[in-house]
């Protein structure tokens, strides 16, 4: 069953939460994006959706997006056309050095996911979307936590989506986030440049 909320406090900045996008991870994410209240927003408005499991492909796979939830998406966010973009994951412990491996790039193509605390990573979303469906300037954010949390894991990892969804502004939400965790957000935004200019090809 899809769980969607759509809280509606103005039409700027229009923000969306996804998980559940492939796999197993909806089982986790849909705990964190159950705990996101109208409190959360001041301003803007906030669409969250998080999926039931389906079949596992990367999202750094292209074939990713021919597939009918890489298409939902899609759909979803050409038709939302949010500025503030989080896109929620989560994985198995036994994957934390290969996904923050400094040398990720070599093997996938892509920067290495940031440690922030407690398991929880953050970095880019997939350049096949970043590059194609993005204006430069929009927040896309993959945020990744361990399938099975602690409560300090979930705490940060909402701590993070309750940034994005309080700040008006790409640049309030660096502010917000610097607070805590400055160099790996600064790692993190130098990632995402470098992704972007020298992203993949478009959908």
């Amino acid at each position: 069953m899809v769980y969607k909320k759509v809280i509606d406090k103005g039409e700027k900045p229009k923000r969306l939460f996804i998980g559940g996008v492939h796999g197993h991870e909806g089982l986790t994410t849909i705990k964190a994006l159950s705990q996101i209240s109208d409190v959360d927003v001041k301003n803007g408005n906030l669409t969250i959706y998080n999926f039931d499991e389906s079949h596992y492909i990367s999202t750094l796979d292209r074939h990713y997006y021919n597939l009918d939830m890489g298409k939902k998406i899609v759909s979803i966010i050409r038709d939302l056309k949010p500025e503030m973009y989080v896109e929620l994951h989560c994985y198995n412990s036994n994957s934390f050095e290969r996904l923050t491996d400094t040398n990720r790039k070599e093997h996938t193509g892509v920067p290495p996911l940031i440690h922030l605390e407690k398991g929880v990573l953050i970095g880019s979303i997939s350049p096949y979307i970043r590059t194609s469906l993005f204006d430069e300037w929009d927040v896309c954010i993959t945020l990744e936590i361990p399938c099975k949390p602690s409560k300090e894991s979930m705490d940060v990892y909402l701590n993070v989506m309750r940034a994005v969804a309080t700040s008006k502004d790409k640049y309030e939400l660096l502010d917000n986030l610097r607070v805590d965790y400055s160099d790996q957000v600064d790692t993190a935004a130098k990632y995402a440049v470098e992704l972007y200019w020298d992203g993949y090809p478009p959908l």
